[in-house]
């Protein structure tokens, strides 16, 4: 695959590129955890949050004109943006800008990811962008936007897909692409039934991620008419993409690495892949490296000391094994084994956790058992409180996924108010 244009180097296309990230989806596939905020806005790793990741790889891209469009419970999304992503200077032409939906248009809020855009199309034009880069806002991977970018403007393609190679009949809750031999597009299916295969692949099927390069004033003509068209949903995988591949250049880009093997990239958006997703990174080679000191992860990093692990006696250690445990902890003669406990986390003597995700701020009792759980942030987790061991006692208290036997425990479901509901 070309990466290096002969005529335009990177990092002259990344200087005339804004990215637009799109993070005002609902997330309700990941149920209570998006109950009080977007799911771009869900705590993930520790000390991240879901969009900090699309954010960091635009910045370690060179990319560094990126506005932000919100719309679903975004105070939280809009907070952090505002606290993590400030450090950019306008002045010298970088810039973080949030777009929440304004009724700029019409009287109504976005309708879809098309709309969206097209919402905006005047912001667009004001920052003059030669290629345009669309990002969703609540994936987790590490990209150099850059080479897709080369690839895009040496190709001449009017709109280039990323894409991740999955098992065929895993990709039903995709978008498909057919491809032909030089990656061209031949045909796009939104969540097919029986995802066509790649060349020379029978197993493996194209799947979206939600990543589109578009020459800028192709990218207008695009939006405008589509929402000329009565009958479009205002979506770009079910609408627009699939509108332009027979008389239009549309181009796959393979997410691999040099040897042509699939990169890591993560959609969580269940309560499993989130837990999942999470419990990776306390592997001892984690396919997602946050070590990386070449592509650092960036966030708003509140002040907190380092975590600290209390008493040395038998059957009251303090200690984290395969975990990962984030600053402002402390482990006070608890064993924590194979589980993320996030910044600010207290768990108190005794207390057991296995293989569960503990968000910013959750103290738990002690004498406390919990296991295969999701624990969201701020919750107080009484002594003595047993979680994920009998599926039918957690039912009645917290939500249990069916599919997984993953429980999400939340403050509500404890009957602690942190949010005022009239």
């Amino acid at each position: 695959m070309k990466y290096y244009c002969e005529t335009k180097s990177a990092t002259d296309l990344t200087r005339k590129t804004l990215a637009l990230v799109l993070a005002g989806g609902e997330g309700s596939r990941l149920k209570d955890l998006t109950r009080w905020r977007a799911k771009p806005a869900v705590p993930f790793g520790g000390k991240y949050r879901i969009v900090d990741f699309v954010l960091s790889n635009c910045v370690n891209s060179g990319i560094r004109k990126i506005g932000v469009l919100t719309q679903y419970k975004s105070h939280s999304l809009i907070r952090h943006i505002q606290r993590a992503w400030s450090f950019m200077r306008y002045e010298v032409g970088e810039f973080v800008e949030l777009l929440p939906a304004q009724q700029r248009v019409d009287k109504d809020w976005y309708k879809g990811t098309a709309d969206a855009l097209y919402q905006n199309l005047d912001i667009m034009r004001r920052h003059t962008p030669e290629y345009v880069l669309v990002l969703g806002g609540d994936h987790i991977y590490s990209m150099d936007y850059s080479k897709m970018l080369v690839d895009h403007a040496n190709s001449g393609a009017d709109v280039t897909i990323g894409c991740i190679e999955v098992p065929r009949m895993e990709a039903t809750g995709f978008g498909v692409m057919s491809v032909d031999e030089n990656m061209r597009i031949t045909q796009f299916a939104e969540k097919p039934a029986n995802p066509d295969a790649m060349p020379g692949k029978p197993d493996i099927a194209l799947a979206s991620m939600g990543i589109y390069i578009f020459s800028t004033e192709f990218l207008y003509q695009k939006l405008i008419e589509d929402s000329d068209d009565p009958n479009s949903s205002r979506d770009f995988g079910k609408d627009i993409i699939p509108s332009i591949i027979e008389e239009w250049n549309a181009r796959a880009f393979p997410f691999v690495d040099e040897e042509e093997k699939p990169l890591y990239w993560r959609d969580v958006g269940t309560i499993e892949s989130f837990w999942k997703a999470n419990l990776d990174l306390c592997s001892i080679e984690p396919e997602l490296n946050l070590y990386d000191r070449d592509w650092p992860i960036w966030t708003y990093q509140a002040q907190m000391p380092p975590a600290k692990f209390t008493f040395d006696d038998e059957g009251r250690r303090g200690e984290a094994i395969d975990s990962m445990v984030a600053g402002g902890c402390i482990i006070s003669g608890a064993r924590i084994k194979r589980s993320v406990i996030s910044s600010g986390g207290r768990v108190h003597s005794y207390s057991h956790i296995k293989d569960s995700v503990l968000l910013p701020r959750v103290e738990v009792g002690r004498n406390c058992r919990i296991q295969n759980a999701v624990i969201d942030k701020g919750t107080l987790i009484p002594a003595g409180t047993v979680i994920g061991e009998d599926p039918e006692e957690d039912a009645k208290r917290f939500y249990v996924e069916e599919s997984s036997g993953i429980v999400l425990v939340t403050p509500d479901m404890l009957g602690q108010k942190l949010h005022t509901v009239r």
